[in-house]
């Protein structure tokens, strides 16, 4: 994945940890708009999601800030 979506999930990931505690939970599809604009981008990184990592379709937040941030 690109530096900027991965930047983008951080601090999306962040931003949910901060205004809803560490336990929430969100889906790949959190990190883009609900129109379809980048079908490249949203491929990508639902490859890294499902096939890559195997996620559920909802993960802690937290988990997948530590898991990008790792992988930086």
């Amino acid at each position: 994945m690109t530096p900027t979506i991965r930047q983008k999930i951080i601090e999306i990931c962040s931003e949910k940890i901060e205004k809803k505690g560490e336990n929430v939970g969100l889906s790949f599809y959190a990190f883009f708009a609900n129109k379809n604009t980048n079908p490249e981008l949203l491929l990508e990184v639902a490859e890294w999601w499902i096939l890559t990592h195997k996620l559920d379709h909802f993960e802690k937040a937290i988990k997948v800030k530590k898991m990008i941030e790792k992988e930086m």
